[in-house]
């Protein structure tokens, strides 16, 4: 058996040994220079990655020199005086040309090392190739690149869509004054629940109708889609706004889908010259009637649409003189917030009478005054429409 003494000997040649094979093969390239940057010594693993001879480098060329032209300058910039300052520089990424041309991606560390009086004495540097990691950063950048521009896409489907679901402008009745302005939440890039309508049944019979669906995104669209033409198809056949809403409630239990809406329907008919409204409701939020500078409520609250399988609704008819408005709008008015103080009924109330002139002058009027309360960023779509009897 060996003695101790020699067992150590051994050891030590051994290590002596890994120490020169660690040096020579480490998975990294290793680089000493002098302060001003010529190659002093340079391991096996350098020479493989780049492709150069020893010979051609050492004393020759400095690390600078191995560089691409951005990379000289950001060495010259940057690397350099943070080595002198700092003492050492990490992760530092850059771009070796190799011996045929090639551009190799690195990342370096390196470490300034000085002599006993403080002067800089040798650069050492670990050069890691970092090709993988550049691709997986390419193909990060290239995700990045497809993800926007399906954003883009998504943001164009949802303004095109949002124009199917809201009519540019309401359609003139002879005989009375409408309007209807409409504020998509935010930005305007997600499809809101929120639509209106204003369509002829026959001769001076209309109907004016707004509503709700819950939620947003692609989902809401498709139930406020079929809520907007099934009532379109049910006015056509049934007599009045009630049974109007009652055609509604069915026609979303059926759909394939959890959402419910809200809706308000407003039936407008001129018999022997004289305009009479017939309103209902199914759980939103009752239209204002505007009439002598005050405005109330007009109609009974009514279920909610798609959720209960035998709702109630009200129907009330007013007689309208000249002057009179009906204003319906969504809940992005009332509900509209400035901190812990919503714009609510009372502001709504007070909007609409200090435009009582004309419909466009009611909408626009209840549109800015909810903007300004929000700082013109709305939380929530805004739909408003106003008819008045001139």
């Amino acid at each position: 058996m060996k003695s101790e003494g020699a067992l150590d000997g051994f050891y030590a040649a051994l290590l002596e040994d890994d120490a020169d094979l660690l040096y020579e093969r480490a998975p990294c390239g290793y680089l000493s220079t002098t302060p001003n940057g010529t190659i002093v010594k340079v391991n096996q693993t350098f020479l493989t990655l780049t492709g150069y001879d020893g010979t051609e480098l050492v004393g020759r060329r400095t690390f600078a020199e191995l560089l691409t032209p951005g990379g000289r300058i950001y060495h010259e910039t940057h690397y350099a005086p943070m080595l002198q300052m700092q003492g050492k520089a990490r992760e530092i990424a850059l771009e070796i040309v190799c011996a045929d041309g090639r551009r190799l991606p690195v990342l370096v560390n390196a470490v300034l090392e000085r002599g006993d009086d403080g002067s800089p004495h040798v650069v050492r540097t670990a050069v890691f190739d970092a090709t993988e990691r550049r691709e997986y950063e390419r193909e990060l950048l290239r995700a990045k690149d497809r993800a926007e521009e399906s954003e883009r896409q998504a943001r164009l489907l949802a303004r095109t869509l949002q124009q199917t679901l809201i009519p540019p402008t309401p359609p003139a009745i002879p005989g009375l004054d409408i309007a209807a302005v409409y504020r998509p939440a935010g930005a305007g890039e997600e499809v809101g629940g929120d639509f209106y309508d204003v369509f002829q049944l026959a001769e001076d019979d209309w109907v004016m109708a707004i509503g709700d669906v819950c939620g947003k995104g692609v989902d809401a669209a498709v139930v406020t889609a079929l809520a907007r033409y099934a009532i379109r198809a049910a006015a056509v056949q049934q007599p009045g706004p009630d049974a109007v809403l009652h055609a509604l409630n069915e026609v979303l239990l059926r759909h394939d889908s959890d959402r419910f809406c809200t809706v308000a329907l407003v039936r407008l008919q001129r018999v022997d010259g004289r305009w009479t409204a017939t309103v209902c409701s199914g759980g939103h939020p009752l239209p204002l009637l505007l009439r002598d500078g005050k405005a109330t409520h007009a109609g009974g609250p009514g279920s909610l649409l798609g959720v209960l399988p035998q709702p109630t609704f009200h129907e009330t008819v007013m007689a309208l003189q000249p002057g009179d408005a009906i204003v319906l709008y969504t809940d992005g008015v009332t509900e509209a917030r400035r901190g812990t103080d919503f714009f609510d009924e009372p502001g709504l109330v007070r909007s609409v009478a200090a435009c009582a002139t004309s419909a466009s002058a009611i909408t626009d009027g209840v549109l800015a005054d909810v903007l300004a309360f929000q700082g013109d960023n709305p939380r929530d779509d805004i739909a408003v429409v106003a008819v008045r009897v001139p």
